[in-house]
């Protein structure tokens, strides 16, 4: 279960010209860029465990990084990262773990361990779901992306006591919202397909995931842009 609602005023994007924070300071920071998915992620997880005043976002314009990012925060010089305890970790999935073992706030996983187990082997497709559906859309996206979206139709099936992969709310919605949000947007746009066509259970679980607050706070601002965007990425010869 999601912690309750926090509106919160989203601070502006730091780039080139901007001053870094105060490293190290006891401020838990997390880096995110407000359009990037996999900080997306982690940034619902702040947000339904209910820690936005416990951790501060602090989005960086990938387009203009400022050098301090990767000289002195994340040499990796990607988003998400966080800033906790003296030191600086990455990786979206390990993240939005870390989150939920670290901080208070409802656990985004269940006791039940066939739960636990299933929750294990959907997070790592991920893995392979995210990028088998990108690459389609440079190939038979109809037909490529379509068995993706059916494995994903099979899972939320799998248990009966809720809408969500798990039955409730967990990592594992986590894992996949950020991606599947911008494919249902894309997707009709670029090759005339609805991926929740002949899915109920997709169509129902995107439905209860646009009702919970610390996800719609995260969703992206600007559809027509992310359309055009990924129009000029894949589809332009």
């Amino acid at each position: 279960m999601a912690a309750p609602s926090v509106q919160e005023v989203l601070p502006p994007s730091l780039d080139s010209t901007s001053q870094p924070p105060c490293l190290f300071d006891g401020t838990t920071r997390l880096y995110i860029n407000y359009q990037c998915p996999y900080a997306q992620r982690v940034w619902i997880t702040r947000n339904v465990k209910g820690l936005q005043d416990k951790i501060n976002l602090v989005p960086i314009d990938l387009q203009n990084r400022p050098d301090w990012y990767k000289e002195t925060v994340y040499p990796p010089n990607k988003v998400p990262s966080l800033e906790h305890n003296n030191k600086v970790i990455g990786e979206s999935l390990d993240l939005v773990k870390y989150i939920d073992s670290n901080f208070e706030g409802p656990s985004l996983l269940p006791d039940d361990p066939e739960k636990q187990k299933f929750a294990e082997e959907l997070i790592a497709y991920s893995d392979t779901f995210v990028p088998e559906v990108y690459r389609s859309f440079m190939r038979d996206a109809q037909t490529l992306a379509a068995a993706q979206f059916d494995y994903l139709e099979k899972a939320l099936d799998k248990f009966d006591d809720g809408p969500f992969f798990l039955g409730q709310f967990s990592q594992v919605d986590i894992a996949y919202v950020p991606f599947i949000e911008r494919f249902q947007i894309f997707m009709p746009a670029g090759f005339n397909y609805d991926i929740t066509s002949r899915r109920p259970k997709l169509a129902k679980w995107i439905e209860e995931m646009d009702k919970l607050d610390g996800y719609k706070q995260t969703k992206v601002l600007e559809p027509e842009k992310l359309v055009e965007y990924y129009k000029n990425l894949f589809l332009k010869a």
